[in-house]
């Protein structure tokens, strides 16, 4: 007999742990399922993550983003010092490259008022009394709200309490199909009262078998960071230039690891298949032909600047330019410090196929008898607590 659910979500990562949690806060009697194709969960972008606390001031402040991300960084704050989990309370400084940069910073000052989070604008001397080799011109803005945590850690802990709450977590459990509201793993069957799909980067995939988001297709971009060999301290607080604010991508920035160690980075380099790590890991024939012909049709016609945007992030392989960037934020890089990439990451950026643009804010559907998360990027793992609790207002207020 095919066993029952009340609802399955499909996706072992910080969405999807966090939407199972909810699912059984909001409905204590309900069977929850959560099926992860992989052995573990958080083995793609969550685990994959930076671990940076976003404070949420690069967001305007009708986006979804901007309320999730303040929201969600004061609630992951508390958890991880509520379960003595590791956090670095280091902050963040935003700098200025040269004077081209100040009318977009003061843009993030407003935008950061507006949002309602704390975010202070120092002199470059204020900066560097609290970051020694920051470089900037003439100011600099200061995030003190921004910290750094293991997004592995967060995500132990958050199964902890999956488990605790009578959630079902299966591992190694790929959906594969749907049909009359069962939903099928293999030769494995579950017959469901209701879908929740937050599979990031098959995320569309997905939902086109329940006949949603024909307008949309995940584009994959490779991330990478450069890992500084300096000891834990060399510098004490994140460096972030000003981002170009017309796409999602924040620049080659230092970020600094839970343990106090600097890395650089990261890169937005465009994927050739979805799980693109390195070599002919994840490879799939009718993935690359898909994202190769979807690339190069914005390649050709430079979609929303592709053609620089591709060519730009393609020479940051090199470490030496990777290092140049790196100098451009602080004093006293050498080039000898920075010989080791971290574990690559890619993010499932969601495109709108007919307006041909990259979707800056968090993009979902749904009816009463399934809902998909198709874009939930950075600081997706910043907001995934608050985020979720949307995520179900809206389920139940399309009758599920």
């Amino acid at each position: 007999m095919t066993a029952t659910a009340d609802f399955l979500i499909v996706g072992g990562g910080v969405i999807g742990l966090n939407l199972a949690l909810e699912a059984r806060r909001r409905y204590p009697g309900a069977r929850v399922v959560v099926w992860e194709k992989e052995t573990a969960v958080g083995l793609h972008a969550s685990g994959r993550n930076s671990g940076v606390l976003h404070a949420g001031f690069y967001y305007t402040a009708d986006s979804l983003k901007a309320r999730f991300c303040r929201e969600g960084n004061r609630e992951l704050t508390a958890y991880c010092l509520e379960r003595g989990l590791r956090i670095n309370r280091c902050g963040k400084l935003v700098v200025a490259r040269s004077a081209a940069d100040l009318p977009a910073m003061d843009e993030l000052l407003r935008r950061g008022r507006a949002n309602g989070v704390e975010l202070e604008e120092w002199t470059a001397g204020q900066a560097r009394k609290l970051e020694p080799r920051v470089r900037t011109w003439e100011k600099a803005l200061y995030s003190p709200t921004t910290a750094s945590v293991d997004p592995k850690e967060v995500l132990a802990a958050l199964v902890a309490d999956a488990r605790r709450a009578g959630v079902e977590i299966r591992t190694g459990t790929p959906f594969t199909g749907w049909r009359d509201g069962v939903a099928s793993s293999g030769t494995t069957t579950l017959a469901v009262g209701y879908v929740i799909n937050a599979a990031g980067l098959y995320a569309d995939r997905i939902a086109a078998r329940f006949g949603f988001g024909g307008e949309y297709a995940i584009l994959p971009f490779k991330g990478l960071y450069l890992y500084s060999d300096e000891p834990p301290g060399a510098f004490k607080t994140h460096i972030y230039p000003v981002p170009d604010l017309a796409n999602p991508f924040l620049g080659v920035h230092y970020t600094i690891t839970v343990d106090g160690r600097a890395k650089v980075g990261p890169t937005a380099i465009p994927a050739f298949w979805r799980e693109h790590y390195q070599g002919l890991t994840g490879f799939r024939a009718d993935e690359f032909l898909d994202v190769v012909r979807r690339e190069l049709g914005l390649l050709l016609r430079n979609d929303f600047g592709f053609r620089s945007l591709a060519l730009q992030e393609m020479r940051k392989y090199r470490k030496g330019w990777m290092v140049r960037l790196a100098g451009e934020l602080a004093s006293g890089v050498q080039p000898a410090n920075y010989r080791r990439w971290g574990p690559p990451g890619v993010r499932a950026q969601l495109i709108h196929l007919g307006q041909r643009r990259l979707e800056n804010d968090f993009r979902y559907v749904g009816d009463a008898r399934s809902f998909h998360v198709l874009n939930a990027v950075s600081p997706g793992f910043t907001c995934a607590m608050p985020f979720s609790r949307h995520l179900f207002d809206r389920i139940e207020g399309v009758g599920a």
